[in-house]
């Protein structure tokens, strides 16, 4: 059967020095064209420019030309309204099937932009339920965001971390504004690193999966840099992304004139760091609202003017999308006449442990000749809200909404599942499965799709020779 890949399988680095992912984390990351060298040839990503404040001055940032941190300087983002970014959403992944991952990355700090920002994730989550959030943050209000990222469905968060050193980080930072306060020079250091600290812990003890950026400017915190990655492992991020500073004289920048690191200082310290946790180099910096694979930018074909005055159904474009990205995962083998999908109602994503009523959220796999695949997730409303029975009259269109959103697979495999959704998924030819409860994920998938092979064979046997 198909294993899993590795952290650093999924970063694209093999050194088996690192702890391993989980199961879910790893096939999250490998899907994520951002976090791994395989998946950026293969899914497309759309950042959002919906956040346009922030909280805290970079040096090498002018917010004019969106934060260059995460952008290309002079490249100015259209800034865009919730409501907006849902309906180019859905067009872009009309129009680019592979789409795999949405992320607010600025122009500012999403995080600095509390209402909007979390309005926007959270029209995502409900109008494109198979799609994966993502935010890029200077990480200042972090410890006050994760149970909110959590309940919104964001499960990748990027967190730029320059320096762990106050005196550094008052040459990298003007200032920071926290809680109706200004701060500046190494106080400011302080605070900031003790709040990345706390968020990025938080984030990855809640099972988040965490990449760092650094952004390394010459003679000011490439000496540093090795610390920041044994700190960001220490703490649980599993990918350290270490880009050269983008300083011109025409950005307008304290930087400006500091001077670029050559190809062969990057090489240097990404070598260094890389002994201790992976380290990223295919990404590219784009602006706060590029659409597309890594390595290219199609914002400019979806304007707001081409949006659509009714935007066609999400669901039959939703079941489209699943067959696209299970051939995409095992390479043309879920197109055979034998694969087949199926959701796994699982909290952890090793085994399967949650109600039918009560999941949330559910795993998609692809079963076929390249083995069980993770494919994607849906989320998908909530049945039940208690451990009472949840009769069917009583709670008919959350019903009805999450049978629409499980259409396309043969089978639901959860842990218990009430006596009327059993029959309402029979109805739909969706086979519910509970014999495998509180097993291991893989290891039920595998029995179920030989055994669904051999019925399948002797019912073949049992025509020809009729």
């Amino acid at each position: 059967m198909t294993a899993f890949p590795s952290a650093s399988v999924a970063a694209g680095c093999r050194t088996s020095q690192f702890n391993e992912l989980t199961p879910l984390q790893a096939s999250k990351a490998a899907h994520h064209p951002c976090y791994s060298v395989s998946g950026h040839h293969r899914y497309a990503r759309m950042h959002l420019a919906v956040a346009p404040a922030c909280n805290l001055q970079c040096n090498y940032c002018n917010r004019k030309y969106d934060c260059s941190n995460e952008s290309r300087p002079r490249v100015v983002s259209t800034l865009l309204t919730p409501e907006q970014v849902v309906a180019q959403a859905r067009q872009v992944a009309a129009a680019i099937p592979q789409l795999s991952v949405i992320g607010i990355a600025g122009p500012g700090d999403p995080l600095a932009n509390m209402t909007r920002t979390f309005n926007t994730l959270t029209q995502l989550r409900e109008q494109l339920p198979d799609v994966k959030l993502c935010l890029s943050t200077n990480g200042l209000l972090l410890p006050d965001s994760v149970d909110r990222l959590l309940d919104v469905g964001v499960d990748h968060v990027t967190v730029t971390l320059n320096t762990l050193e106050p005196a550094v980080a008052a040459q990298i930072y003007a200032w920071l504004w926290l809680d109706g306060e200004r701060y500046t020079g190494e106080e400011a250091g302080r605070i900031l690193l003790a709040r990345q600290e706390e968020g990025i812990r938080r984030l990855t003890e809640r099972g988040i999966l965490v990449k760092i950026n650094s952004m390394l400017i010459p003679e000011i915190n490439e000496a540093s840099m090795l610390a920041v990655s044994e700190k960001a492992r220490e703490w649980g991020a599993f990918l350290h992304n270490i880009m050269p500073l983008i300083a011109r004289p025409e950005h307008g920048t304290v930087f400006g004139l500091q001077g670029q690191p050559d190809a062969e200082c990057m090489a240097r310290v990404r070598a260094r760091c890389g002994q201790a946790m992976p380290q990223m180099s295919h990404c590219q910096k784009y602006s706060a609202d590029a659409i597309g694979m890594l390595g290219e930018d199609r914002s400019q074909q979806f304007p707001l003017s081409a949006l659509p005055a009714t935007p066609q159904p999400y669901t039959p474009l939703m079941h489209q999308r699943a067959q696209l990205h299970a051939s995409i995962a095992t390479h043309g083998e879920s197109n055979e006449p034998d694969a087949c999908l199926v959701a796994v109602a699982s909290s952890q994503g090793d085994v399967i442990d949650q109600h039918f009523g009560h999941a949330q959220r559910f795993q998609i796999y692809s079963l076929s000749t390249a083995g069980v695949v993770r494919v994607n997730e849906r989320f998908t409303p909530q049945y039940c809200h208690d451990s009472a029975d949840c009769p069917p009259e009583e709670n008919g269109d959350r019903m009805a909404c999450l049978l629409e959103l499980l259409a396309g697979v043969q089978a639901v495999f959860c842990a218990r599942i009430g006596y009327g959704p059993w029959q309402q998924l029979e109805q739909r030819g969706i086979q519910p499965c509970v014999e495998g409860a509180w097993q291991n994920v893989t290891e039920v998938l595998t029995n179920w799709w030989q055994d669904r092979q051999a019925q399948q064979t002797v019912q073949s046997k049992a025509q020809g020779a009729a």
